[in-house]
């Protein structure tokens, strides 16, 4: 599984919004704070608003938070949100995308290893990781 440069900054990003806890941080900060480059932070902060991470909020005072508690939202999620699912190869994620699945000797440790990743990644909270 890669992990690209957006989903290290989405991670980088809902870390930093989950120790703002209910405060609404705009862009700026959140790019300031974390090291992201402003316009690819907004174009991954929407990515992770539709996959209910993250909301915005509108106004003179608006900005992004945390959509749900950070007990709540996991690593894998925010993979997902960035990224899409976890590819260790495509044929763990869908096996029609490979001709040759059924006959593979190697695919079931790919559909292993990915399984072993994403579980890895979904006990993990952000509560977790920051000690909430």
């Amino acid at each position: 599984m890669l992990i690209t440069r957006e989903t290290d900054y989405a991670v980088r990003c809902v870390l930093y919004l989950a120790r703002q806890r209910d405060k609404v941080a705009s862009v700026t900060e959140i790019a300031k704070a974390m090291h992201i480059p402003k316009t690819f932070l907004a174009k991954i902060l929407q990515r992770l608003v539709k996959a209910g991470i993250t909301r915005s909020v509108r106004g003179v005072r608006g900005g992004f938070m945390l959509d749900r508690k950070p007990t709540e939202i996991s690593l894998m999620d925010v993979i997902k949100g960035a990224q899409g699912a976890a590819e260790i190869n495509v044929c763990a994620v869908d096996a029609r995308r490979c001709r040759l699945s059924r006959t593979c000797s190697v695919h079931p440790v790919w559909v292993e290893i990915r399984r072993e990743i994403e579980s890895k990644l979904k006990g993990v909270s952000l509560a977790g990781l920051l000690k909430l």
